[in-house]
């Protein structure tokens, strides 16, 4: 049977490959076995694996009787090496062994447990501490740590009555500091702790060490399943049937007088990338003290720049020898594993101890630089620099950045739906927002949710604030298309139109009053805060040439303004991959004319207000044509319901009734004749094209007519890609794709030359997928709009799944937000079928992706797996596209 218990240090050797597998002993029990394997000073320990984590939460049962006997072996080879009994009290002997027990995920998880330090003291041992050390101060300052936070890690009492028991004891003694505390001192508050404890639990603090040991191994395998383990698993993907490894290892001390110290410590700056040592350590003191900041810690190294700041010597100055040491140890163990270290140690009594390491977190742009540079000192190669950067990390970089150091009034907190930060004037509506703007003001559109008619005032506000939907509502979706931040699900802003004010909180603003959002965190705060600019070129170029070079899927964006075209070009888009025109059809000096077209009684009529658009429209692809150049552009036919652009209110319907000759009860009469029970299942898509083809012909007509005149001008000659959505049936697509066809042909004629053009299709019913063979005799492409397949598939509104969708993730019933990646098994079946069954009927055809999920690394994974030719991402998502797509392509 495998084992479940695996030694390291103290001369440990295994075979057994298991022992340095990250699945099984953890990320942090396979650095420590790898750190003693190579040489460096580890004190010695044992893990206990991580399925054994897994078993026990699943069964529920107590530890198993040989679960039991390895710890005891383990136990055992901990005392060997070091020459120190589990519980010894003799004062004559060599002292008490004392451990530390720490949790060790596979991957570094903040939401773990926190480490409990001198495991094995009690009123008996404690004796053997101070005599065995000389320090009776010490061991009683050890004594109150452990019972400290024991009592918090592994009993649950509150950690602040301990603190404030501290506090008093230091009042009453006029003492500042901890460090002046006496052992007397100590001694008085130990006992203080433990009536304490027994206070709140009903029984005395636990003497038995050996109870205390597997009190603090249940407690960390219970905090796998913790609210906060939770939180951070979900939000980080990490699968919850991982389980936690338990490090146990034998106590080296910090705080054994001035030739001791701890600290942690970079071996880069992970803040910027330099290649520079980073950290802070603490004399006499141990690990917590330097992480809880209870005491200011001070720098590894005197730097000229931190030289003001530092009030102690450095560790390079106070302690020459050690420091000589450890920097060697950082060299050391970044060549080994070939990437920055975060990295705990401890120096007792001037011996150093390497007690922790581990690729350490870092910021976007310090990710990048280590990338870039590694590479340049041949310690990676291009494919590992590529591997190693988080493609969703990029976010951070390709937007306005608060700065870090200003200060934040923050108003409220709430969901993080587009990154990026914005400050502006408050403006209640999205007519008001466009007209500020025009006036050259910067706002920020407060709504209580957003529909498609905010897409003018969504497109002219600098961020959007919503008090209603989460991350995939239409405000989240629509502004992560659009490069603008958005806060979204604010439940603590009432709105009052009536006054055109607003309360966050308990407090009161007004409309045009100053507010800055920060969208990747979901801040709202109130006045301006200072900003800092996206940084593209450099490290980041770099690392985008190499993706370029090992990726396979090309990588387009969904855009439908020639400013989209522009900053997807220059994040580096191949083409569009979607252009969806009914944006073009909200802007406010066509709004009217499209509710015209809508409203007519008859097709007259509707071609009537339609030749009102058809310059319009034109003249938005001759932009967009122009701005990419030759690239290739899928442009997507009206899709969405009629009823989307109908007048709201009474003074909408007034001014339309005058501009097309016709009373308000007339015009309020035919809306309520389109009205539908469910829009979303309705009069859309394709149904309008084959209802009203006029439509179609319309848009289809300025799609050639501009793709001439741009061509006419030279250089490449413009491809168009022609989209009939939600379509569900071969014949749909036949009728339609007769009625581009045949305005092509007369376009062509009518301008004297012939353009090569494709007409395809969006896959976004479940028929389509199942009929895809069927009809892809009729396109030439398929373009997955996964946004709505995924809402026909699992019968879920995208804008109300916010309500319910988080519960499903957290008990497992869907393994991520199927809006946010793509449900791989299910709603990917069906892209698998379909791309399948497309290409046995048309072998040459050519498929994308054109929903959210194709700025989703794990979804792009998956595209690439099923062999699509491209993705397409809102612009601000390319370059994590083209980065996730390289790493797709390398496996």
């Amino acid at each position: 049977m495998a084992k479940s218990v695996y030694t390291f240090g103290g001369g440990a050797v295994h075979d057994d490959p298991r022992a340095k597998d990250k699945t099984i002993v953890g990320g942090k029990g396979a650095n420590l076995a790898e750190m003693a394997g190579i040489g460096l000073p580890v004190p010695p320990g044992f893990t206990i694996t991580t399925e054994e984590c897994v078993s026990y939460l699943q069964q529920g049962a107590d530890f198993s009787a040989a679960l039991r006997a390895e710890v005891a072996e383990a136990l055992t080879h901990i005392e060997r090496a070091v020459g120190k009994k589990f519980g010894d009290a003799d004062p004559s002997g060599a002292g008490p062994l004392l451990v530390s027990v720490r949790s060790g995920a596979r991957v570094s998880m903040p939401g773990m447990m926190d480490t409990v330090l001198n495991l094995g003291l009690n009123d008996a041992t404690v004796q053997g501490l101070a005599a065995t050390s000389g320090d009776e101060r010490f061991a009683w300052d050890s004594y109150r740590r452990f019972i400290q936070m024991y009592s918090d890690v592994v009993l649950g009492l509150d950690h602040g009555l301990f603190e404030e028991a501290l506090e008093i004891a230091k009042e009453d003694h006029g003492y500042l500091s901890d460090t002046e505390m006496l052992a007397e001192d100590w001694q008085e508050l130990v006992a203080e702790y433990k009536r304490l404890a027994e206070g709140e639990l009903g029984h005395p603090f636990p003497q038995d060490v050996t109870e205390q040991l597997w009190g603090a191994i249940r407690a960390v395998f219970d905090s796998w399943d913790s609210d906060r383990a939770k939180v951070y698993r979900r939000l980080n993907d990490i699968p919850g049937d991982w389980g936690t490894a338990v490090n146990v290892q034998a106590m080296v001390f910090g705080n054994m007088g001035d030739t001791s110290a701890t600290g942690v410590a970079f071996t880069r700056d992970p803040a910027t990338g330099e290649r520079s040592y980073y950290g802070e350590w603490l004399v006499n003191a141990q690990g917590e003290d330097v992480v809880a900041g209870i005491r200011t810690p001070q720098y590894l190294t005197r730097d000229a720049r931190l030289a003001a700041k530092a009030e102690l010597p450095s560790m390079e100055e106070a302690m020459p020898e050690a420091y000589a040491e450890l920097a060697a140890v950082f060299d050391l163990l970044e060549r080994h594993y070939r990437d920055m270290q975060d990295i705990e140690f401890t120096v007792e009594r001037g011996k150093l101890w390497m007690l922790q390491t581990r690729s350490g977190k870092r910021t976007a742009k310090a990710a990048l630089r280590m990338a870039v540079d590694m590479v340049g000192e041949g310690l990676i190669d291009e494919v590992t620099a590529i591997r190693r950067v988080d493609p969703m990390a990029l976010d951070q970089l390709l937007h306005p950045m608060l700065d870090p150091d200003a200060p934040r009034d923050v108003l409220t907190t709430a969901l993080p739906a587009s990154p990026g930060a914005a400050s502006g004037k408050i403006v209640l509506d999205s007519d008001l927002a466009e007209k500020w703007a025009n006036n050259g003001d910067k706002v920020i559109l407060v709504r209580v949710e957003t529909s498609p008619e905010d897409i003018h005032g969504m497109h002219a506000a600098q961020g959007i604030l919503t008090a209603r939907g989460g991350m995939t509502s239409h405000a989240a979706v629509v502004a992560r298309g659009m490069g603008r931040p958005c806060v979204s699900g604010a439940a603590a802003v009432s709105i009052d139109m009536g006054a055109r004010s607003l309360k966050i909180g308990d407090r009161a603003l007004k409309e045009g009053d100053l507010i800055t959002l920060d969208g990747s965190t979901g801040q709202v705060m109130a006045g301006l805060v200072p900003m800092i600019e996206p940084e593209l070129a450099g490290d980041f170029g770099t690392l985008m040439q190499w993706a370029d070079k090992h990726r396979r899927m090309k990588v387009r964006t969904n855009a439908e303004t020639p400013e989209d075209c522009r900053m997807a070009l220059a994040f580096g888009a191949e083409g569009i991959g979607l252009c969806r025109t009914e944006h073009m059809f909200f802007d406010a000096g066509r709004i009217m004319a499209v509710r015209e077209m809508i409203l007519a009684d008859d097709e007259a009529g509707r071609r009537r207000a339609l030749a009102k658009l058809l310059p319009e429209q034109r003249a938005d692809f001759v932009e967009i044509f122009t701005a990419m150049a030759g690239l290739p552009c899928t442009i997507r036919l009206l899709d969405p319901p009629l009823h989307e652009f109908l007048p709201q209110r009474d003074e909408e319907f007034a001014e339309l009734a005058a501009d097309v000759g016709v009373s308000v009860e007339h015009l309020k009469r035919r809306a309520e004749e389109l009205h539908e029970f469910n829009p979303m299942l309705g009069h859309r898509g394709c149904r309008l094209g084959i209802t009203f083809p006029e439509i179609y012909e319309m848009q289809a007509r300025a799609i050639f007519e501009a793709a001439c005149a741009v061509s006419s001008k030279g250089g490449d000659p413009v491809v168009p890609e022609v989209m009939i959505p939600l379509v569900a049936t071969r014949k749909e697509l036949e009728i339609l794709r007769s009625l581009v066809d045949r305005v092509a042909a007369e376009v062509f004629a009518e301008q004297g030359r012939t353009l090569e053009y494709l007409v395809g299709t969006m896959i976004e019913l479940p028929r389509a997928a199942l009929m895809a063979g069927e009809i892809a005799e009729e396109a030439r492409f398929f373009s997955f709009g996964t946004n709505d397949l995924t809402q026909t598939t699992l019968g879920v509104s995208r804008d109300d799944a916010g309500r319910f969708l988080a519960p499903y993730v957290e008990q497992g019933i869907y393994p991520r937000d199927p809006f946010v990646t793509l449900d791989v098994d299910g709603v990917g079946q069906l892209v698998r079928l379909a791309a399948e069954r497309g290409r046995a009927t048309r072998p040459d055809i050519k498929l994308g992706i054109c929903g959210e999920h194709g700025g989703d690394p794990a979804s792009i994974r998956f595209c690439e797996e099923v062999g699509l030719d491209y993705v397409s991402a809102s612009p601000y998502r390319v370059p994590i596209a083209r980065l996730a797509a390289a790493q797709a392509a390398l496996g």
